[in-house]
This record gives C-alpha cells, sequence and structure tokens, in this order.
C-alpha cells in the first residue's frame, strides 16, 4: 500500500514538472537565452579586455624603443594616448615616464594627467595612494600649504601603507619654511601611525631628537 502510495506520488510530482515547463517554457526559454548570451557576453568581454591590454603593451613598448632610438616626435603623443585610455597597469607607468624623462615641462599638464589617473582609472587602493603621493612629491616644491595638504589628505587621512610618507612629506615642507611647530607636528603623527615605514621612523626619530627637540 505504501509502495503503491509513493508510486502515485512520484507520478504526480512528475506530472506537476511536466505541467510547470509546458506552462513556462516561453519564459524558461528567456531565461536560458538570456544567460547563454550572459556568459557569452562575459567571456568576450574578458577576450577584448585581454587583447586591448596586449595593444597598449605593445605601444607603450615602441614608443620607448622608438624614443630611446632618437624618435622623440611619437612619445609624448603616444604617452599620454594610453595614460587617457585609463589602464590600471600601463597609463601610471606612462605618466611616470613623461616625469622621469622631463618630456613635459608645463606643470599643469602634469597634474592634469594625474588626476586622470586618480580620479578616472580603475586602481588598486594602495596604487592610487602612491599615485596621490608622487602627485604631491612632484609639486612640493612649489605648492602652497593649502595645495599640498589639499593633494595629501585622501592618504594622510587613511590606514594607506603611504600615510608615513604623505606625513613625513608635510613635515619636512613645514621645517623647510622655518615653521618647525607644523612640523613637529606631523613628525610626532608619524610616531603614532601603526603601519608606519620604518626608515621613515628613523628619519623622524633623527630630525626630532637633532632639529626639534626644544
Amino acid at each position: 500500500m505504501d509502495e503503491e502510495i509513493s508510486i502515485i506520488d512520484s507520478n504526480t510530482r512528475n506530472q506537476k514538472i511536466k505541467d510547470f515547463l509546458i506552462n513556462n517554457k516561453k519564459i524558461l526559454a528567456t531565461i536560458t537565452i538570456f544567460l547563454i548570451f550572459t556568459i557569452l557576453g562575459f567571456y568576450i568581454y574578458q577576450i577584448y579586455k585581454d587583447q586591448h591590454k596586449e595593444n597598449i603593451s605593445k605601444r607603450y613598448n615602441s614608443a620607448i624603443i622608438d624614443h630611446k632610438n632618437g624618435d622623440e616626435s611619437k612619445i609624448i603623443f603616444e604617452m599620454k594616448e594610453i595614460i587617457e585610455d585609463k589602464n590600471s597597469t600601463y597609463s601610471p607607468l606612462a605618466l611616470y615616464y613623461l616625469i622621469d624623462e622631463n618630456l613635459i615641462n608645463e606643470k599643469n599638464e602634469i597634474n592634469y594627467l594625474f588626476d586622470v589617473l586618480i580620479n578616472k582609472t580603475s586602481l588598486d587602493y594602495e596604487i592610487r595612494n602612491l599615485i596621490i603621493y608622487k602627485k604631491a612629491l612632484f609639486n612640493a616644491d612649489t605648492a602652497n600649504e593649502n595645495e599640498l595638504l589639499n593633494i595629501l589628505n585622501p592618504v594622510i587621512n587613511s590606514k594607506s601603507i603611504w600615510k608615513s610618507h604623505g606625513l613625513y612629506l608635510l613635515a619636512e615642507y613645514f621645517y623647510s619654511k622655518n615653521e618647525k611647530q607644523k612640523s613637529k607636528e606631523f613628525f610626532n603623527q608619524i610616531l603614532n601611525t601603526k603601519n608606519a615605514n620604518t626608515d621613515i621612523i628613523k628619519e623622524t626619530q633623527k630630525r626630532l631628537n637633532r632639529d626639534l627637540s626644544e
């Protein structure tokens, strides 16, 4: 008897499944097609990204080779194009190359390119903070207090590994301006930063003991 009931229940369940599939075949077909196209779209996009990155890599390396061989006609254009492409790997490298080789003399133009990386490029958290620090370092000789603080605020108010670097830059900036109290405050912040760079801690202690001990 129990076996017969089990067979009936099983047949009823199978029939319900068949009825559900028949009654909802259009919806199920639509969902199936959507999932197939979503998966295909994902793989196509990944292939596109890989090919695009490879293309940027070739452009970057080719531009450097041409520049080192004496052809300076394309290097600035190519590097700026790569930066504007907002690639997480080669866009920062392109800007560093322009700066290291002194290929652009206009500070505003360099700062604009820094902002493309910082504000418009998808970067790892610490890479972005490193670029912010490099922007501050690039501007430190000419920026006023407010400008330098505005650049570094995202780093010095974070838990980034670059926080102590930013604080050290500000401390040295104020020391160079003979604003020793402000300088001392930033040096002391370094000593209170949990993940401060060990070399920066050593230099901070030297500065405090040697020049700011009064």
